[in-house]
């Protein structure tokens, strides 16, 4: 057999969340595909990541070692560099990149002292920022046991990605427009090695160039930043048409005390991730991020 007509190998992570998205790229891929579940380092584990790249690194040994031909992720999983050798070879359009509370209609209806679950610094320090009075519960796994937590734990509400809860086909809660998603959130990231042609040719009718552009603006920001899982930034960049893009950045501390927004439109995606940093550097947000 040829090598052109063997399945192409997909790898991916097992939860239920990443399965759907895997499924979801293979089902558009022209050919035969074969998932494969590849367990990393951060499966299992609850405790803060440190480090992006533990929710990655054994799909991305896999795909280095020619045992896999391409994995999909959740592009915000991703960090901000790529193992060598590998690269972003594709993204399809995006999906809804909102946070949504999920257990109360918005922010104003949750009562004084309402108790939010999230394990997102991110989310955390712009929901203090809006509403001093909330306290914020830790809550860890994947999408299901967070709900379960909702009702489990004595919350008020949760918050979650509005583009995973449509993958699983759950209820989307209500959007939360007034956050600036996470970099890369509601997209996928089509990783495989560099150069790969037969990769290429089977996910080019996937791709969408507006939102690869968009991401890339968006992790250019993050990189110029230093940013990790121990970043409290948002950062979401938006097609205007005409290849021009807006970018807006949040960064804040824990508490929601002290804050930084701004935007900024530009042509080069990299560029304008990078200008944007470079704002927000001008204005201390260094001292923030300590």
């Amino acid at each position: 057999m040829s090598p052109a007509a063997l399945p192409l190998k997909l790898g991916t992570r097992g939860s239920p969340l990443a399965l759907a998205q895997a499924a979801q790229v293979a089902a558009a891929i022209e050919g035969p595909v074969e998932l494969t579940r590849i367990a990393t380092s951060g499966d299992g584990d609850h405790s803060p990541a440190e480090d992006k790249r533990r929710w990655v690194d054994r799909i991305e040994d896999a795909l280095l070692a020619g045992a896999i031909d391409l994995a999909v992720h959740s592009a915000k999983d991703l960090p901000g560099a790529l193992a060598d050798g590998l690269e972003i070879a594709g993204v399809p359009q995006r999906g809804d990149v909102r946070d949504v509370l999920c257990g109360a209609g918005s922010l104003a209806e949750l009562p004084p002292g309402a108790r939010v679950g999230t394990s997102s610094l991110r989310r955390a320090a712009q929901l203090c920022a809006l509403r001093e009075d909330i306290a914020i519960v830790p809550i860890a796994g994947n999408i299901d046991t967070r709900l379960r937590a909702l009702e489990e734990d004595g919350l008020d509400a949760i918050i979650l990605a509005r583009a995973g809860l449509a993958r699983l086909g759950r209820p989307l809660g209500a959007a939360l427009d007034e956050l600036v998603p996470a970099v890369g959130q509601g997209a996928l990231a089509i990783e495989a090695r560099s150069g790969d042609a037969r990769v290429a040719t089977a996910i080019a009718a996937l791709r969408h160039a507006p939102t690869e552009r968009e991401l890339h603006a968006e992790r250019a920001l993050a990189r110029a930043l230093g940013a990790g899982c121990h970043t409290p930034i948002g950062g979401h960049a938006t097609s205007l048409g005409d290849g021009a893009l807006e970018l807006r950045a949040f960064v804040g501390v824990l508490d929601g005390s002290l804050w930084v927004r701004d935007s900024l439109t530009g042509t080069d995606p990299v560029a304008l991730g990078e200008a944007v940093a470079e704002r927000l550097r001008s204005v201390g947000v260094e001292a923030i991020l300590e």
